[in-house]
């Protein structure tokens, strides 16, 4: 038996509307990973953010992995040591504000030890999709009157809050405006996440499959959002769930069930036990 690695989302991909792990979802990947097989949750929430996961997958006792940060961080969940991280340089975020304030988005990033203080930081205002962002990843909110003086830190991510109507247009002029320097992407349609250079779910897992002894072909990458794209493109089997943009299943070797209808318990029958 060839070792696979299982590469899951979580919003939209693991976990149903409610944000829950479904039963039939979660006992399909245990026997997986009893099976000899590994799991890495793969998503743009900050780490202390998939967490409930972690826990509730037993990913410490199984040896699984985290992708945070939209690739900016993986973690071993055995012994809770970075395998690979890349942090945006300090330096950018002024720009990046400024670019914000002229064109009245929200902005976003991490408290710097998150592990200890676990905080979104916000740099202009609240706003209900800042409130969202704190809320899936239980975490609190604060805003920062002087928020280029107190970050004062490389960070992991930056995101944009923006009208879905107008994102597009926000990163496409983000892209030109930074070029190469930076990554930017859309995670929602109202998320704009910026990143270091060369950083997204596809190019960070290539960076670290090897180090785990996973060859490209046993991965299976899963995946519903425009920041799925590039892994679900990536992996030995792409899998765009049912409810996934169409961006993503224009991309995806299978198209599986919907993240309500235990699509990724579908997939783990179908290509890990062959049912």
């Amino acid at each position: 038996m060839e070792k696979k690695l299982l590469v899951l989302d979580i919003d939209g991909t693991l976990v149903n509307n409610e944000k829950e792990i479904t039963p039939r979802t979660k006992d399909a990947l245990i026997r997986a990973m009893e099976a000899g097989h590994s799991v890495m949750i793969a998503s743009g929430r900050p780490t202390p953010g998939v967490q409930k996961y972690v826990d509730e997958l037993r990913l410490a006792e199984f040896g699984g992995y985290t992708l945070t940060y939209n690739g900016a961080r993986v973690q071993d969940c055995r012994t809770g040591k970075n395998i690979y991280e890349k942090k945006l340089p300090n330096s950018l975020l002024r720009p990046i504000y400024e670019y914000a304030e002229q064109n009245d988005l929200g902005i976003i990033t991490y408290q710097k030890d998150m592990e200890c203080d676990p905080q979104v930081l916000s740099g202009r205002r609240l706003d209900e999709w800042i409130e969202l962002e704190a809320r899936i990843n239980r975490l609190t909110v604060g805003v920062c009157e002087n928020f280029l003086d107190y970050v004062n830190y490389d960070i992991y991510k930056c995101l944009l809050t923006a009208d879905p109507k107008k994102s597009e247009q926000y990163m496409k002029e983000l892209q030109v405006m930074f070029g190469d320097t930076v990554n930017v992407m859309r995670s929602e349609s109202f998320f704009i996440e910026i990143t270091a250079r060369r950083i997204d779910k596809a190019r960070t897992l290539e960076r670290v499959i090897g180090p785990i002894g996973i060859s490209q072909i046993n991965t299976i990458c899963c995946g519903d959002a425009f920041n799925d794209i590039s892994m679900v493109k990536y992996g030995g089997l792409g899998i765009a769930m049912g409810n996934a943009k169409p961006e993503v299943k224009a991309v995806a070797d299978y198209i599986t069930s919907s993240n309500e209808e235990d699509g990724i318990a579908e997939v783990v029958e179908k290509f890990i036990f062959h049912e």
